[in-house]
């Protein structure tokens, strides 16, 4: 049945979501020690996934054996030249729905390092959400249990009481983005709605890729599905960016102006406070050649939008043609 507001309502709990078919997407470049704990963790989770695809990002150590020969048996996407995280999402989300054929796809960074009960939380949250939902995140820490600050999770603004009970009662709270650190996507959302831009390569690709698929649908985060994001330090995106500055800049606006992922409000008000920290940034380093490159990423915005995500993937035909028969599906 259907609200008032056209949200789709379930009859009752999802009583089978935890026999829905789950494919975990995990993206890894340079990063072997990390994507063996990585995999570890997903081969001991108390509900595992029913498969689990890995991405290669034409790494140059032992990543892509490690994946190989790690006893989980993953289907490794090898690609034959780097196209950054979103890049790697893109192939191994379009790999998961149309070849694994996934209900939902989960998905993570190679030093995201799921504790146990990460998925069968989020599949418990599924399970009793009394709405149908699109998207569902986990609590993200640091290496100290503390919450990571890179990956928190947007609350939805303007929620009404009826979405935040809902959200309740599945045992979270209701989110306008997620961080692709330990997120569980509906599969026929993304088969509808789309694949991440690869063209974005690093940041911001969940960030529109979440809002688009939340844009009319439901999501939540999760706090009882935790699991760890080991980077080198805990700060965000904009703490010491260096030259993916240009990238932050570049998709950011991206997503806010060339995009229908988010209402002219959300644009306003994500978009002030972007610019507003990407000021506290420039102030705070006082450093001309960060500015020159925060301004080749506006230029570049202003330019052109991203490429289609099969022209990225072109040096890899076979993951490529994947993508390129989901966008077909997609747009009809």
């Amino acid at each position: 049945m259907t609200r008032q507001d056209n949200t789709v309502v379930a009859e009752g709990p999802h009583e089978d979501a935890r026999a829905d078919r789950v494919v975990a997407v995990v993206v890894t470049y340079n990063r072997e020690q990390l994507l063996a704990a990585c995999l570890d963790a997903l081969a001991a989770q108390d509900r595992r996934p029913d498969a689990v695809v890995v991405v290669d990002n034409a790494s140059t150590d032992l990543s892509g054996t490690v994946a190989d020969s790690h006893p989980i048996g993953a289907d490794v996407v090898h690609l034959h030249r780097n196209v950054g995280g979103a890049g790697g999402f893109a192939a191994g989300i379009a790999r998961a729905v149309a070849v694994s054929g996934a209900d939902w796809v989960w998905v993570m960074d190679d030093d995201t390092i799921p504790r146990p009960g990460a998925l069968a939380a989020l599949l418990e949250s599924l399970a009793d959400s009394p709405v149908r939902l699109s998207v569902l995140s986990s609590r993200a820490v640091w290496t100290d249990g503390t919450d990571h600050p890179m990956n928190r999770a947007r609350t939805r603004l303007g929620a009404s009481r009826a979405e935040r009970a809902d959200a309740a009662a599945a045992h979270g709270r209701p989110i306008r983005t997620a961080s692709y650190v330990s997120a569980l996507l509906n599969a026929d959302d993304v088969r509808r709605l789309g694949l991440p831009f690869a063209d974005y390569f690093i940041w911001s690709d969940d960030f529109e890729h979440t809002a688009r698929l939340l844009r009319a649908g439901r999501g939540i985060h999760v706090p009882g599905s935790i699991v760890e994001h080991r980077t080198a330090v805990a700060s965000t995106a904009q703490a010491s960016p260096g030259g993916r500055f240009y990238y932050d800049v570049r998709n950011r606006l991206w997503a806010l102006t060339r995009t229908r992922s988010f209402t002219a409000l959300e644009r306003v008000l994500y978009g002030g406070r972007t610019v507003l920290g990407w000021l506290t940034m420039l102030a705070r380093t006082r450093d001309d050649s960060l500015l020159r490159v925060g301004l080749r990423g506006l230029v570049d915005a202003l330019r052109h939008g991203p490429r289609p995500s099969a022209t990225v993937l072109a040096a890899d035909p076979e993951s490529a043609g994947v993508i390129r028969r989901l966008e077909r599906a997609a747009a009809r």
